[in-house]
């Protein structure tokens, strides 16, 4: 990446709107936004007024005809996103013109700017690290109050501080041990072991938490994954269709119909939900079907929420059966919601369905009729209660990106090679190459410890927005 080019773009959403910001970012951006714009009052030269000033006048053509009436705001560095002097043209949001300033300020020495290029020079510049760089992006991107939240935490620095905290304690025990193989010759001991232990479980423990945090991170970057599961016929597609609003699934009396994923996402108040229909669990000889079940089961894996969808005319003996079958697949940390559908078919004395799940804890049960649209607003709220928004938020530092997880799991392995090292009594040597892989993983998230390299910060900032 070459600095010296002073690089523009279009910031703001493609597409005609009211009004549409250009900007310019490097050296040359005042004396190439000179040559593009004209004043309505003299002496307003952009290259002469200071930064957080507005200046009003026009965008003039080659031939000196005004193109579009804009207001330019100028940001002076090192005060500014990219530390560079950046300039913003707020001019109307005709498509025609927005493309005809960007052609002027092209023909007069600017670049256009590659994806996230913006955002790459304020990490190259020192303005933020590159967790911080990476947050912008997931602000832009947040679909949801938990993940705006997050990302704008993470932008203003929380993570990278405690990152930096931890790496600055390893860092000192580290250099003790370097220093100790100066002293080799003379069984020198300048780093207490006693301490060493206490500290890297400190930080272990820490990073294993961060680490952990991933999968509800995940969940509010990309919507909290609900596996709907359920016997054939028990009205998981037709609930499905009803949650989202449209015929996403096909519905049938036929058993086995849906005999492959369907996912599609929802928001509910605050919350994004990855809704995820899934075959009918039942014993099946189809080769297709089983395949289809077998995902099913994949699926209630991985989701943290699983809604369990039964018929209420179900026979006792098919509802424990099912169970069994659903046992397997379910882990403790499963938040499960009881759907007991058709109601409005439901004969005899009230039966205790949670009873009937043997072995799998239900955290709430709801009693819907899918066919007449009964219950659903209830079923909506218990949603909502059992997502992951009010236990991530409360939380000081959640991981969303999927980077800073698999850094944290590698620190994570190294530190525990620095523990069984210390308690093993390894030489200080390899306890130190150890403990200096983990701090180089923690490194990489903030953008230090070999990161920089330009193949893999443009692999970061590829699928960034033009213009930021």
């Amino acid at each position: 990446m070459i600095l010296q080019d002073t690089i523009c773009a279009i910031s703001t959403a493609p597409g005609m709107g009211a009004i549409a910001i250009v900007r310019l970012s490097g050296a040359e951006a005042t004396t190439i936004a000179d040559k593009v714009f004209r004043p309505a009052k003299e002496g307003r030269a952009v290259s002469m007024l200071n930064g957080g000033r507005t200046v009003y006048g026009h965008i003039v053509g080659s031939n000196g005809e005004a193109i579009d009436e804009v207001v330019i705001t100028i940001f002076r560095n090192p005060h500014s996103f990219t530390g560079e002097d950046i300039v913003e043209i707020a001019c109307h949001g005709s498509i025609y013109v927005q493309q005809s300033i960007l052609n002027r300020l092209i023909d007069n020495g600017a670049r256009l700017a590659r994806p996230g290029e913006f955002s790459k020079r304020a990490f190259i510049n020192g303005k933020m690290d590159l967790s911080q760089t990476e947050a912008v992006a997931d602000i832009i991107s947040s679909r949801s109050e938990a993940a705006r939240r997050v990302a704008f935490s993470q932008m203003k620095g929380t993570f990278s501080k405690k990152l930096k905290e931890l790496r600055e304690k390893l860092v000192h025990f580290c250099s003790l041990l370097e220093l100790e193989l100066d002293f080799s010759d003379q069984e020198v001991e300048f780093a207490d072991r006693t301490q060493l232990i206490e500290l890297v479980k400190e930080v272990d423990k820490y990073v294993d938490k961060l680490a952990s945090s991933f999968k509800y991170g995940d969940a509010i970057k990309n919507g909290t994954p609900v596996a709907i599961v359920g016997p054939p016929n028990a009205g998981k597609s037709t609930l499905l269709n009803i949650l989202l609003g449209e015929e996403r699934a096909i519905v049938s009396d036929i058993p086995g119909t849906t005999r492959d994923v369907i996912e599609d996402t929802i928001h509910m108040g605050d919350v994004e939900l990855r809704l995820i229909d899934t075959a009918g669990i039942r014993d099946t000889d189809d080769k297709i079907e089983s395949i289809g079940i077998e995902r099913t089961l994949q699926r209630v894996g991985k989701a943290l929420i699983v809604v369990v969808v039964i018929d209420c005319t179900m026979t006792k003996g098919e509802i424990e059966h099912f169970s069994a079958q659903l046992k397997q697949s379910l882990s403790k940390e499963k938040k499960v919601l009881l759907v007991v559908n058709k109601i409005d078919k439901q004969q005899g004395d009230a039966v205790d369905y949670e009873l009937l799940f043997q072995g799998i804890e239900i955290s709430k049960t709801v009693s819907i009729s899918a066919a007449e649209n009964k219950g659903i607003d209830e079923l909506e709220s218990a949603l909502i209660e059992l997502s992951t928004l009010k236990e991530t938020l409360t939380e000081d530092i959640i991981v969303t990106n999927a980077r800073h997880y698999e850094a944290l799991t590698r620190a994570h392995e190294n530190l525990a090679r620095v523990l069984a090292g210390l308690t093993d009594g390894l030489s200080g040597e390899f306890v130190a190459m150890d403990l200096r892989a983990a701090n180089g993983s923690l490194g990489e998230i903030l953008g230090e410890g070999g990161i920089s390299s330009q193949e893999v910060l443009n692999n970061i900032f590829k699928n960034f927005c033009i213009g930021k």
